[in-house]
């Protein structure tokens, strides 16, 4: 269902592929970005990159659930990080490989950026995946 590809005419990327390409007919879900809230709306991981990182793909799966989807099938993902320093941004990457999302390898944009949506957020991560047929659920919360 998922043809995940690398370019050999390219520079092999660490842990993820060039892109991913999805026979027509095939049911996409497009996610909101993922953030580090708990469910009572609390960020999680004041201050520590590598703790929000964990509670949004925790959150991601979330979401993916919802639809009827998992980690194993998100297509791409773009990775946002407040921060300017490589190391920080490697270490929220070691997260995203460590999730099981850097399996197939899917598609993924790293960035470094000034900030994010709620006080103290660090990092966020937006996906599309696919929902494998007959999985899909509509999940609605009042």
């Amino acid at each position: 269902m998922i043809r995940r590809v690398t370019s050999p005419a390219l520079f092999p990327p660490p842990a993820y592929s060039h892109a991913s390409v999805v026979e027509a007919g095939t049911k996409l879900a497009f996610l909101a970005g993922s953030v580090p809230l708990d469910t009572d709306g609390e960020l999680v991981g004041a201050g520590d990159p590598v703790r929000q990182a964990e509670q949004v793909i925790a959150n991601l799966r979330e979401q993916l659930h919802a639809v009827g989807s998992d980690l194993e099938h998100v297509l791409v993902t773009d990775v946002y990080v407040v921060s300017g320093e490589p190391g920080v941004l490697s270490a929220v990457w070691e997260v995203v490989e460590a999730s099981g999302l850097s399996v197939g390898p899917h598609a993924s944009t790293l960035l470094g950026v000034a900030c994010l949506g709620y006080t103290g957020q660090l990092v966020e991560i937006t996906a599309t995946a696919v929902v494998p047929e007959g999985r899909e659920r509509e999940v609605v919360r009042p």
